[in-house]
């Protein structure tokens, strides 16, 4: 928790810096004025939707947990799928593999054998997003040969994973490695839990209802946008924020902060947005994602400490 507070604290304040320097390239008044202007009363809808979003995630996490028949409490799932969010601010989201190491200390199932879970979250929301963006790519001719090369990466990657005999044969040949051998038996093990839910059917299922997720989360951003009368189209606003995110996770920064914010402020700029309706645009779409579900994590985590107790602090050793 120590630590978990640090990072908010750190993240906070780099945030600040960010809007601080955003609020000084777009006049500190005239964005004093564009927050003025919004609807305040729009902000139950976007939380609502960023609610309907964490459930239809919430939903991907059960069904992974169905695909591999690991049997948990629904009280259970949703504490440890909503505690999860607190760490929403780490490097690749690699916080969410928490989830694993409470799944352990709960009912004592591997971690070597859930951690694919997060791995299968990780890759099909990345193709959603990639899904998104390449309409808009070939439309707009925008960020093309960025996508291009993150779909050919995943295109590799999934193709490596779903042929076994060529992963099983990778696996086997980091038992050269000193310090991968040891390790060998867990990495078995999330690989083959990785290939049951990579396979075509949960693939394209989960795909489809991360999607969903996305464009949900993306029309919250359409409708601040709308607010302020700026006459872009939900699919603009869809294309946009999607590759904003593509980005952000790209650079690996802690939920992809300075580098979502400022590649989505350039292109609202670079699309005719007056600067100041483009920072509070970024800023509002970051605080009721970002930042709310951040918030309801923290929330969570201290209802499980509470419940656990020390089962809060986990031994790897413990999650073989």
């Amino acid at each position: 928790m120590d630590k978990l507070k640090k990072n908010i604290i750190i993240s906070l304040i780099v945030t600040a810096i960010i809007f601080l320097v955003f609020s000084i390239y777009a006049d500190f008044e005239s964005i004093l004025i564009s927050f003025e202007k919004f609807n305040w009363f729009l902000l139950p809808i976007l939380l609502s939707l960023t609610c309907i979003n964490l459930f239809i995630r919430f939903l991907k996490w059960e069904y992974y947990l169905g695909i591999l028949k690991l049997p948990i409490d629904k009280k259970d799932s949703i504490g440890i799928f909503m505690a999860s969010l607190s760490l929403g601010l780490t490097p690749g989201k690699m916080g969410d593999l928490i989830k694993s190491y409470m799944l352990n200390a709960i009912e004592g199932h591997s971690v070597s054998k859930t951690i694919p879970i997060i791995f299968a979250e990780r890759i099909t929301d990345m193709i959603s997003l990639i899904l998104i963006a390449i309409l808009g790519v070939f439309i707009y001719d925008y960020g093309k040969v960025e996508v291009i090369i993150l779909i050919v990466l995943f295109v590799l990657l999934l193709t490596v994973v779903s042929n076994k005999k060529l992963s099983l044969r990778i696996i086997s040949s980091l038992e050269r490695i000193k310090i991968f051998s040891k390790y060998l038996h867990k990495i078995h093990n999330i690989y083959e839990g990785t290939y049951i839910m990579l396979k075509p059917k949960p693939l394209i299922a989960m795909t489809i209802l991360t999607l969903f997720a996305w464009v949900i989360e993306c029309f919250g951003f359409y409708l601040i946008l709308s607010n302020f009368n700026t006459q872009i189209s939900m699919f603009w606003a869809t294309f946009v924020y999607a590759l904003s995110i593509i980005i952000g996770a790209v650079t690996m920064l802690p939920a992809g902060i300075g580098a979502t914010e400022g590649s989505l402020l350039y292109m609202l700029v670079e699309h005719g947005i007056p600067k100041d309706l483009a920072v509070v645009s970024t800023f509002l779409i970051r605080l009721v994602t970002l930042w709310f579900s951040i918030i309801l994590g923290l929330i969570a985590m201290i209802f499980y400490k509470k419940r656990y107790g020390e089962k809060i602090t986990f031994n790897l050793k413990q999650g073989e």
